[in-house]
């Protein structure tokens, strides 16, 4: 039986590389993208991260400071979320008032670790 194309190279079926050629081209191309897209030595030593504290809470402020602000914070919500749900009507009005209710509730839980809280000295 005569064949029109010569014998397939042999090479391993679970490669990725169809031959030797494309191995060494792989290689390349990782390297490549390791030169362009790696982070470079000085960006790993660079600074650490330092948040940006426009929003942030005091971090010299006590814990105690910290949940008295809370409550506070939680019953103003309530209060306002409470005067806006008596002017609207239907399922907007429950809306308004179950939020109210679960800051309400956010509140007392601040609260209560408020009311266990003891004072360091």
């Amino acid at each position: 039986m005569f064949k029109v194309t010569p014998n397939p190279p042999i090479f391993d079926p679970a490669s990725p590389y169809e031959s030797p050629n494309s191995r060494k081209f792989h290689e390349a191309a990782e390297r490549a993208l390791d030169h362009y897209l790696a982070p470079s030595a000085a960006e790993i030593m660079a600074a650490p991260y330092v948040p940006n504290r426009l929003y942030m809470a005091n971090p010299a402020a006590s814990n105690e400071a910290l949940l008295a602000d809370a409550s506070e914070t939680l019953g103003s919500a309530n209060v306002t979320l409470n005067n806006f749900a008596a002017l609207l009507e239907g399922t907007h009005r429950q809306t308004a008032l179950g939020i109210a209710q679960n800051v309400m509730l956010a509140e007392l839980a601040v609260n209560q670790v408020l009311d266990k809280w003891v004072p360091e000295q």
